[in-house]
């Protein structure tokens, strides 16, 4: 800026310098005269003319081409430079006085640009005029030329400095200047022409002018405005199309972009109010020296709200000149709402950003602890073994919280919550680098250990390979003692007690979720042997899934003929040996198990559906076998153990008979052993169905006699066909007198019930002997003959029913009758 100043001093001296062209006579006035003139008329042109907003830069737009056209026929070329710079200088400086424009090096800037350009287009004017008379042809010619000149000098300097200030393209910086001041800039070489016209022909002209240029000013104003709002909504529509974001910053930084863009501003801020407090956002235009110095402009400041809820403020520091406040604050105000909307939308993303980054951190951690859940347990663990060597042995160890319910029922969940918490941090404290830890039940926590021999001394073994268990199981027990340290949780000193399951395998050979099953069998067997670590059983592992498709196997057993099947084993007179009866017992002949006794099964059946399809299938198998030696004319009775949920079912007697009816056997033939449990429970339905089954003729027996409580209660309560003395007692008769004396005391009891009395579990002579000295009439045991398939029942019964004594009583197994 300062080189332009000496290039318009150093021009307007050179000019000065020339002697003047000889005047015609006819010029309207002196020379002195006409320096003043056209000082008066550079004043004139400045003070009359318009300044618009080119983005955050202000343009001016004077009528000085018409000062300069007129200057030069009034004034000698040479000092028409001095008289712009006088002229030019003093109205600028009242401008800023009137206007509080305070930038002296705008102002220098301002005149000695037009002081350049006026220099510049009174040398071409003065070359191409000569000493041409205000008449002349050449004048008008030399007078456009010295306008275009000046007018071009101006332009350049502009675009040049725009370019300079902003980093912009010429090419945008130039069109922009060129479609505002063209317009202006033509109609001013006209009037300019128009004006020396006047002066040549009649100066009264002169007067006409004034509404003219009152016009023109108007029209002129008027096209800077619609530029200058045509820019302005140009610039709102792309700047809103920036707003949307993901992020509250990357809004508020592209908003405060806007701002500058739309409005020219000089300096924008953001007050945004937000749950989390007021954040503030501001940015200056990069023409700006300082802060200072952008917030000199206009402040215009607008709240921002969306559906009645307050969002921020907007406020926005305009650049000179400014619009009209109204067309400001109205654009503003649309801004802002678009902004808020912006920033509105920001926020709701952002917020759905953190549900769905929380919904995916809850998916795969525990709420409460923070630690992995069971369900990702095997996400993270199963990468985690695929990264290791094969044969390489890790571990889980399961731990399980020892009547966490106390804790609840004691402190509240709030307390149980707490101690969980506790629990997972001091697990994660003690967890070592590369170990999992996870939350995997309500009071279970797990912890994968990745390098289970690599904690082994090989010292501690030096004949072969590291054992991996000892090493899991010293962990275990580290575990134990670190977390029964006391805790205070509640004001409440307390100390948790752990079980833990261990389970130790090779990388490459299992996934986690079996190690995670296989300890938690491992916790099963720790708390059924009352010890705080356990270790896993395969053994164990194979009955807990045998017993989980144990319903499932059964039911293909129904479909088959020769997989539910019984045993039978007679009951004899203890003096002749005689057959007195039959048990039939059951057994499942397993297609992959083999031989399952009835504790192998019987419990799951009687807590399912298919007891009723068992009890019919044990039925018809005891009664087909009762006919098949009725036929060979051994008349003994078929005994059948009868489920407790069988005698509390209403329709079990209609089932009992519809049996009997189709193997067309007499309800005689057929006993029910109950056990003293039944007998107890729901009394009136077990009496109801009880009292049907001996009305019809079957016979009732009491089994396992003398281990219940209310063994007396029972036969006394509910008649029966016959008591069987439980196995215990007879075991033990020989060396126990109390024992002895409940056998005696059984014996004396059927006798006085008139009811038949059978000892069960003969294995000796002894025992034998023993109970004919009680007086006990009839037995079952190995003594006699142990269980056998329905086969082979016949040729033992007729075995039997042919001694005649007991001294010729042979022991008959099932081998020998197969």
């Amino acid at each position: 800026m300062t080189a332009v100043v000496v290039v318009a001093a150093l021009a307007a001296v050179l000019l000065g310098a020339l002697q003047p062209v000889d005047r015609p006579a006819d010029r309207p006035l002196s020379p002195l005269d006409g320096v003043c003139v056209a000082a008066v008329l550079a004043a004139i042109a400045q003070l009359a003319g318009l300044r618009f907003r080119l983005g955050p830069d202000a343009v001016s737009v004077s009528w000085a081409e018409a000062a300069v056209v007129v200057g030069f026929v009034v004034a000698p070329a040479g000092w028409l430079p001095a008289a712009t710079l006088a002229g030019t200088g003093l109205a600028w400086m009242l401008l800023a006085w009137l206007t509080g424009l305070r930038n002296v090096a705008e102002v220098v800037h301002l005149v000695a640009s037009m002081t350049l350009g006026v220099a510049g287009a009174a040398l071409v004017t003065a070359l191409l005029a000569g000493d041409a008379p205000m008449s002349g042809a050449r004048l008008p010619l030399a007078l456009v030329a010295g306008a275009v000149v000046y007018l071009i000098i101006t332009f350049g300097l502009v675009v040049l400095t725009l370019t300079l200030r902003r980093d912009a393209e010429p090419a945008q910086v130039a069109t922009r200047v060129l479609q505002a001041k063209l317009p202006m800039s033509v109609g001013n070489v006209l009037v300019g022409l128009l004006a020396v016209f006047a002066l040549a022909r009649e100066p009264l002209w002169l007067l006409a002018f004034g509404p003219a240029l009152w016009l023109l000013h108007r029209t002129y104003r008027f096209h800077l405005r619609a530029a200058e709002e045509r820019r302005m909504w140009e610039a709102f529509a792309s700047a809103t199309a920036r707003l949307p974001g993901t992020s509250e910053a990357e809004v508020a930084r592209a908003g405060l972009r806007g701002a500058l863009d739309v409005f020219g501003a000089r300096r924008a801020e953001l007050e945004l109010h937000t749950e989390k407090g007021q954040r503030r956002y501001a940015q200056d235009d990069p023409g700006q020296d300082d802060e200072a110095g952008a917030r000199s402009g206009t402040a215009i400041t607008r709240s921002m709200v969306v559906a009645g809820r307050p969002v921020g403020e907007l406020t926005v520091w305009l650049g000179e000149p400014s619009l009209p406040v109204p067309q400001d604050e109205a654009a503003i105000r649309a801004y802002g709402e678009a902004l808020a909307g912006a920033l509105h939308d920001a926020a709701a993303h952002q917020r759905l950003v953190e549900l769905d980054q929380r919904a995916a951190h809850d998916r795969v951690h525990d709420p409460l602890t923070g630690l992995v859940n069971r369900s990702s347990f095997g996400a993270v663990g199963d990468p985690l073994l695929r990264s290791l060597d094969r044969e390489r042995y890790v571990a889980v160890l399961l731990l399980d919280v020892v009547d966490f319910r106390q804790v609840n029922s004691t402190l509240g969940h709030r307390g149980g919550d707490e101690v969980l918490r506790l629990i997972a941090g001091r697990l994660t404290e003690l967890a070592r680098s590369g170990e999992v830890v996870a939350r995997t039940g309500d009071d279970e926590f797990a912890l994968l250990v990745p390098s289970v021999v690599a904690l082994a001394d090989s010292a501690a073994w030096p004949q072969g390979e590291p054992s991996p268990l000892p090493v899991a199981l010293r962990r275990a027990r580290e575990l134990v003692e670190q977390l029964r340290l006391p805790m205070e949780v509640a004001g409440v000193r307390l100390a948790v007690e752990v079980t833990v399951g261990v389970v130790v395998a090779r990388a490459g050979h299992v996934e986690v979720g079996e190690l995670l099953r296989r300890s938690s069998l491992a916790v099963g067997r720790a708390k059924e042997l009352g010890v705080t670590v356990g270790t896993y059983d395969s053994g164990q592992d194979a009955s807990s899934t045998d017993q989980l498709a144990l319903l499932a196997e059964l039911q293909d057993a129904f479909a088959a003929d020769d997989q539910i099947v019984l045993h039978l084993q007679p009951a004899v007179d203890l003096i002749t040996s005689v057959p007195t009866g039959v048990e039939a017992l059951v057994r499942w002949r397993h297609p992959r198990r083999g031989q399952l006794s009835p504790g192998d099964f019987l419990p799951a059946v009687e807590r399912s559906e298919l007891l009723i399809p068992f009890t019919r299938r044990v039925l018809d198998l005891a009664l087909a076998a009762a006919a098949s030696w009725n036929a060979q004319g051994i008349d003994v009775p078929v005994s059948v153990n009868v489920s407790a949920r069988s005698l509390t079912d209403p329709t079990f007697p209609a089932q009992v008979t519809e049996a009997l009816r189709r193997h067309r056997t007499p309800a005689s033939r057929l006993v029910l052993e109950i056990t003293e449990s039944v007998a107890v429970s729901e009394q009136e339905i077990v009496d109801e169905v009880l009292a049907r089954l001996r009305s019809s003729g079957v016979q009732v027996s009491l089994d396992d006699f003398g281990t219940g409580f209310s063994s007396l209660a029972s036969v006394t309560r509910m008649p029966v066909d016959e008591i069987k003395i439980d196995r215990s007692f007879v075991d033990e008769m020989i060396d126990s007198a109390a024992a002895g004396a409940v056998v005696r005391g059984a014996v004396e009891l059927g006798a006085r019930l008139g009811v038949r009395v059978v000892a069960e579990g003969i294995e000796t002579m002894e025992q034998r002997a023993a109970l004919i000295a009680l007086g006990c009439p009839t037995a079952q045991g190995y003594h006699f003959c142990k269980p056998m398939p329905a086969d082979k029942i016949v040729q033992a019964l007729s075995q039997l029913a042919a001694t005649s004594s007991a001294s010729q009583v042979t022991p008959l197994r099932a081998e020998d009758a197969s």
